[in-house]
């Protein structure tokens, strides 16, 4: 079957990596895909909704994955089902639980799922009066995609309303924070859960963690991801139990309530605070670069987790997860998340060492590729992930990978998985 991958980060590599020896996918298309995914397969400039239909109906697509969230709450599953199309992904309406926070907030109260206590507003006198009610930090998150930087935590009751004004009035994030939530901080451990939904049944995968922040440390400005690390040991069979119940099956029970079924990943982010749980988002796509460091570890068929997921029939599906750990580190360009850098040539050593070779391996983002050579042009380039019977092992093999490579102004945290291993 042929597969088309929507999408152009590491993500979108990663997911098509895994797809690349199964031996029921004949040929994998990218749309738009990066300057290393055409080692995979053939990418397409192809970004219209129409177009992309055709295009699948006129190369026997089987099954499309939509991997970012911007097409997903725009529309296209929609579209592609509307044609009579196989896609992996959230409709448009389901989307909400990620395009808008305030949706998504309202859905958590409503439902009864655990969030921390809030207000949602286009009023800055409104947030201004609720952020004088709670304590410092306060946290204000624009309304709207905003490639997960939409979230400033502020440390004085005068920075949320610095945030808050800056919001409301378009110079943060233009119409993406016209509306804003003020909530309070949650002062815990954050989780990355997923779970592939078919509107009614799931498959839960490992709990990862990610690390938002650009230096060591959690500290500097928050970034798309620096890093991760699967499985976690911050959570055991309780925890998890407690998740799917008090989470995951309320929040797909209230989709289907609301007449919007949940179908795709659900990426609950999770902030555990004393033991207890609390819901700090909903995205409605893999985590990057969360699915970078979950796809090695699925030693069944991915492409039936997909396709399974998109027919309605994950209760079929039974998932042989790896029992090993993965880690990934993220190079970022040398401006990153400033401004861009300018465009770099990416030179891999050759890897020599036996355990690099069978345990680790480079996943391309940020990158486009002109005379056969690989240049770094985007914010976050690539990442760099290893695989062990340990975290510890895991992490010494990214970071022995990431040794290999090299561009001009390459940066990268030295501390990914720090908390998993202190």
């Amino acid at each position: 079957m042929n597969v088309l991958i929507i999408g152009s980060g590491g993500r979108e590599y990663s997911i098509g990596l895994a797809l690349k020896d199964d031996e029921k996918v004949d040929k994998i298309y990218f749309a738009p895909g990066n300057g290393a995914t055409d080692d995979i397969g053939e990418n397409l400039d192809i970004s219209d909704f129409e177009e992309l239909v055709s295009f699948a109906k006129a190369n026997d697509i089987g099954l499309t994955i939509v991997g970012p969230e911007a097409p997903l709450v725009d529309g296209i599953v929609d579209v592609f089902k509307s044609h009579g199309l196989v896609v992996f992904g959230s409709s448009k309406l389901a989307s909400q639980l990620e395009g808008s926070k305030i949706f998504m907030k309202n859905f958590l109260k409503k439902y009864e799922i655990p969030t921390a206590a809030f207000v949602e507003t286009d009023s800055l006198e409104v947030a201004s009066e609720f952020i004088d009610t709670l304590t410092a930090p306060i946290v204000v998150k624009a309304d709207g995609l905003c490639g997960g930087k939409g979230v400033i935590i502020a440390l004085s009751h005068d920075e949320a309303k610095e945030a808050a004004r800056d919001m409301l009035s378009g110079e943060s994030f233009g119409d993406a924070g016209l509306s804003i939530i003020v909530e309070e901080f949650l002062d815990g451990y954050e989780l990355s859960v997923f779970a592939i939904c078919d509107g009614e049944n799931y498959k839960l995968l490992p709990a990862a963690q990610d690390h938002k922040r650009l230096l060591n440390d959690d500290k500097g400005p928050n970034t798309g991801g620096m890093g991760a690390y699967a499985p976690t040991p911050l959570i055991d069979d309780k925890l998890y139990q407690e998740i799917e119940d008090l989470v995951v099956k309320p929040t797909l029970a209230g989709m289907q309530k609301e007449g919007m079924p949940f179908e795709g990943v659900l990426f609950i982010g999770l902030m555990i605070v004393n033991g207890v749980v609390k819901v700090l988002e909903y995205n409605v796509r893999f985590g990057d670069p969360e699915c970078e460091i979950l796809m090695p570890l699925i030693k069944s068929s991915v492409f039936d987790l997909f396709y399974k997921g998109a027919t309605k029939d994950l209760d079929s599906l039974n998932i042989e997860m790896s029992d090993e750990f993965a880690v990934a580190v993220v190079m970022s360009s040398k401006n990153y998340p400033y401004k861009s850098s300018v465009a770099s040539e990416i030179i891999v050593d050759e890897i020599i060492l036996d355990e690099l070779k069978e345990k680790a391996h480079i996943a391309y983002a940020g990158v486009t590729k002109e005379d056969g050579k690989l240049y770094a042009t985007g914010g976050r380039v690539l990442l760099c992930i290893g695989i062990g019977d340990s975290i510890l092992e895991a992490r010494n093999r990214a970071y022995l990978m990431a040794g290999q490579v090299h561009f001009a102004g390459k940066h990268y945290r030295t501390d990914i998985a720090y908390q998993a291993l202190t």
